[in-house]
């Protein structure tokens, strides 16, 4: 890929998106990953009221998002999570030390009022730098 060429995905294994947006855009060296959400393959939402199954759900979609770009968690940069409920913090973060393992990106964490889905409860989008080749 060559300097400044911008590279749309959209990932076998995701959900469709609601609206008009790909699952992520490479731009040189950098990864922006859509706001991901704890919906499987056919875009049902996860163990309603359940944050921590929600989480590894949006993990596991992640992982299909950084593989497809060349990726690991272990090269994500930063991470902004949208929740509806901020006290469902403690049931995520072990979900979060289990993908990301020794990693630990920049973080942003933010209280919303609600999500594009009523039984949602968190979204998750990430900044990637790229490994070179």
């Amino acid at each position: 890929m060559t300097a400044g060429a911008r590279q749309e995905f959209a990932v076998p294994g995701l959900a469709p998106p609601v609206s008009h947006y790909c699952d992520a855009v490479r731009f040189g060296d950098l990864l922006f990953i859509s706001g991901l959400v704890g919906v499987d393959e056919q875009g049902k939402v996860v163990r309603a009221g359940d944050a921590a199954r929600q989480t590894r759900q949006i993990f596991e979609n992640m992982k299909k998002v950084l593989d497809a770009a060349g990726a690991s968690f272990a090269d994500v940069l930063k991470v902004t999570v949208f929740m509806t409920d901020i006290d469902d913090r403690p049931a995520i973060n072990p979900v979060r030390q289990e993908f990301f393992g020794a990693a630990r990106p920049a973080s942003t964490l933010v209280e919303v009022r609600k999500l594009v889905c009523p039984d949602l409860l968190l979204e998750i989008e990430a900044v990637v730098g790229l490994p070179r080749r």
